[in-house]
């Protein structure tokens, strides 16, 4: 997916992620299926509450209003941000969303699809939002590709969370892995089209002729298969993520978090720049269960309260 130039970049203080136990290969099969894995929602209070007595119902455009939903694209196989459970997506962003949904008077209908193609389903109308821990840059915010060149008419982002990435290595950590200047001469895996996809690129050019191989999959299970077997000595992952994995996959006997957090920044709900009035209404509805306490209570719930924002923003990501 949070950290995905992926989807994702984090605060520099340590958090924890507590959900049920999910296996690396539980998480494959979930995505085996493509793009199109099905939808589920966190957010069932809030089928068919379609209603002008929710306190920013009026701030949405009408087409949301009357369709009486907003389509999220998401890819749901990033626990404890969102991940399958149940023939449902549920996870830290449905929670919120059903919050805001609450605010809105309207169904937030997830549908999980590869993570790289989430902005493309975002420009094309097929969804309305796309919230998946995704990391708020520049870039994204531009519609510059990885060579920063111009690749769309970018989106806008407001700013929900903040995370930052760590290191997750087998179990024992026998490479001794402890930074990215570690990783060089050696082969890493890694989600296509994330951030951290990009961590690596950057590392592989420090490492100048010590080599940095980089492997990436279309998911981030596919990835953390690869270190467990061997092929790979690390995966890159949002802080809460990698904490999460490392805590459930086997047991807790397949991987584990080394070194210090890296980077620092927002995952951000991806709107179409020409939808501001639809943006400007997810803002007001942060702000709403910011200051109402249902964000924090979502955050309580998942242990991942130092990534709370006090206020929601647009674009704040660099």
């Amino acid at each position: 997916m949070t950290a995905r130039t992926t989807r994702r970049t984090t605060a520099n203080k340590s958090r924890t992620a507590a959900v049920g136990a999910i296996a690396v290969a539980g998480a494959l099969l979930l995505t085996a299926c493509g793009d199109q894995t099905g939808s589920g929602s966190g957010a069932d209070e809030t089928k068919g509450t379609k209603s002008s007595n929710a306190p920013l119902f009026d701030k949405l455009p009408k087409k949301y209003q009357d369709a009486g939903k907003i389509k999220v694209g998401t890819d749901a196989a990033y626990a404890p941000m969102e991940y399958e459970e149940g023939g449902k997506i549920v996870g830290i962003d449905p929670d919120i969303a059903a919050a805001l949904g609450k605010q809105l008077g309207v169904e937030f209908e997830f549908t999980s699809g590869t993570f790289d193609g989430l902005i493309t389903s975002l420009n094309t109308g097929r969804q309305d939002i796309v919230m998946s821990a995704m990391s708020d840059t520049k870039a994204r915010q531009e519609g510059l590709d990885d060579k920063g060149k111009k690749a769309g008419k970018g989106v806008d982002f407001v700013d929900y969370f903040e995370s930052g990435v760590s290191l997750l290595v087998k179990k024992g950590n026998p490479e001794n892995i402890k930074s990215l200047d570690d990783l060089c001469g050696k082969k890493v895996a890694v989600q296509r089209g994330t951030i951290y996809e990009d961590t690596f690129k950057d590392q592989a050019k420090k490492c100048g002729k010590e080599k940095l191989e980089i492997s990436a999959f279309d998911t981030d299970a596919e990835a953390q298969t690869r270190v467990k077997i061997g092929g790979a000595v690390a995966d890159l992952n949002d802080y809460p993520v990698a904490a999460h994995i490392a805590k459930t996959a086997g047991g807790g006997k397949d991987f584990e978090v080394t070194g210090d957090q890296i980077g620092a920044g927002p995952f951000g709900i991806a709107v179409n720049k020409d939808n501001t009035e639809l943006r400007d209404a997810l803002k007001a509805a942060l702000d709403a269960i910011i200051k109402n306490g249902e964000y924090e209570k979502v955050l309580e719930k998942w242990d991942v309260k130092d990534s709370a924002v006090t206020e929601a923003t647009v674009n704040a990501g660099k």
